[in-house]
């Protein structure tokens, strides 16, 4: 093990000390909440928050049916030097104008102090606990990152390469390998040609994470959220085509110095400060918006989850693993986005899901860790229906659509409510699999079946009681989220 391995394992070690001892005056779970582009990180985030504070509808949280949930209040966060989770701001959006707030861009952070009477009798007699909750919101793109730890320069390069192969990648990335074919990795290092490369490998990752492409593997995350790093040397590289050691003075030696920058100031102090000292992780994923972009998306999707999984330190804590290692204990990975299927089809998104990654939830559990798969809505924008087409009585849901989006060529503005068939997922997730794999003869890709219909609505309005008050946030299975992921320490 490399002496530089040995001392981030050090550093992690005296964090999580430090972490344990303060557990000693008030228990705390560090919840770790990921997600590629669109998964809504910032919705799940603020209706669990509003949930929890405002005593929301969530039967299925046992401390809460069972009337020992006292009660929920923000806190100060105990990390002085991360930016706090905007939560009143993101349920004004919600709740006030109806809009979606705004995406992760940077990681943030929030505190949440809950308040519960022990389940069993000897935990009542000693008086009512507290559990602080530390939400830690990081894009997941940041978390694609981290194999990038595992490789060099020359390797990422020729993996980077490779996949602009693949049949909708090709056209995407046509500008930037133009210009890459006229580029002598050799000559010496030329400033304009590193930024000139390094803008146009970005134009492309943000090409392909456009609605209609929909891919997600696109590392490195800090190239399309760049941050106070925009326009510094660690984002200014691009992969090349070379073999061999390039010589010094070069400009593949000037962009492999800058790939290792990229990993020394970007990617290890997030996996050292953040992400090494979670205890649990909840992966959002928009499957919908893959399915909507096609077969290849999907995949793309699948092969993105897969390093995201590979990327954790899963594993049931041990009394001494505990104090001086974190280990990721349970993953929940949750398909958003339910409430635009009828609630017969979620059962087919989660089995879905569960094909695409078995392998690397089979290894997950080898480890230890607890993972599950749910579809969930974290605020529910519809509600269900029938519609009848040609005399057939169709399982629908309505909703308000946003401005702009489309069904059948008739564009909404915002305003209308709608009824709609969104089409049946498949009952065999192999056949979809099957389908994914085949593509046609001149090599394009297999397109989405036209019989699925996602659009995205708009937030709804908050019902209110006979007294007049505002109820919490609706939802589809955020009471069962938080029973896996912070139940069994309220108990």
């Amino acid at each position: 093990m490399k002496l530089t391995a040995l001392t981030d394992e050090a550093r992690l070690a005296l964090a999580t000390l430090a972490d344990r001892a303060s557990d000693l005056v008030a228990p705390t779970l560090r919840l770790g909440v990921t997600g590629l582009a669109r998964a809504g990180k910032t919705v799940f985030i603020t209706a669990l928050v509003h949930n929890l504070v405002h005593g929301g509808r969530l039967p299925l949280l046992r401390p809460l049916a069972e009337g020992r949930l006292a009660g929920a209040a923000l806190e100060p966060q105990p990390d002085d030097a991360v930016p706090r989770f905007d939560y009143e701001d993101h349920v004004r959006a919600l709740v006030g104008d109806r809009i979606w707030p705004d995406s992760t861009r940077q990681i943030s952070e929030l505190r949440l102090a809950i308040a519960y009477e022990s389940a069993t009798f000897l935990g009542r007699r000693l008086g009512r606990g507290t559990l602080n909750l530390d939400i830690v919101d990081y894009p997941g793109e940041w978390l694609l990152d981290l194999p990038l730890l595992s490789k060099d320069f020359a390797n990422w390069s020729a993996e980077a390469i490779q996949m602009t192969r693949k049949p909708s990648r090709g056209p995407l990335a046509a500008k930037w390998l133009a210009r890459l074919a006229t580029v002598d990795p050799a000559a010496p290092a030329e400033e304009s040609v590193a930024r000139e490369l390094a803008a146009l490998f970005t134009d492309y990752l943000k090409a392909c994470r456009a609605d209609d492409t929909a891919l997600s593997t696109l590392p490195p995350g800090r190239f399309l959220m760049p941050g106070d790093l925009a326009g510094s040397p660690a984002l200014t590289f691009s992969p090349l085509a070379f073999e061999g050691t390039p010589p010094p003075g070069s400009l593949a030696r000037m962009m492999a110095r800058r790939f290792e920058a990229y990993k020394a100031v970007v990617v290890k102090p997030f996996f050292r400060d953040h992400f090494a000292r979670l205890d649990r992780q909840i992966v959002l994923i928009d499957a919908l918006h893959a399915l909507n972009a096609g077969p290849e998306a999907v995949a793309d999707l699948a092969e993105a989850l897969s390093g995201i999984l590979g990327s954790f330190r899963p594993g049931r804590n041990s009394w001494l693993s505990a104090v001086l290692s974190r280990r990721i204990d349970r993953v929940l990975i949750a398909a958003t986005k339910a409430d635009h299927l009828h609630h017969t089809d979620h059962d087919r998104l989660e089995a879905l899901l569960g094909r695409l990654l078995a392998p690397s939830l089979e290894r997950a559990r080898a480890a230890g860790a607890l993972v599950e798969i749910a579809a969930l809505a974290s605020v529910r924008a519809t509600r269900e229906g029938v519609v009848v087409e040609r005399g057939e009585r169709l399982p629908s849901i309505i909703g308000t659509p946003m401005k702009g989006e489309r069904v059948d060529g008739q564009s909404f503005d915002g305003n209308t409510e709608i009824a709609l068939f969104p089409g049946d997922l498949p009952d065999d997730p192999d056949s979809f699999w099957q389908a994914l794999e085949s593509e046609s003869q001149d090599g394009a890709a297999a397109r989405p079946d036209p019989a699925l219909r996602f659009v995205r609505f708009r937030p709804p309005r908050l019902e209110r009681t006979a007294e007049g008050a505002t109820l919490s946030l609706p939802h589809i299975r955020l009471d069962r989220a938080l029973q896996f992921l912070i139940g069994d320490r309220l108990a």
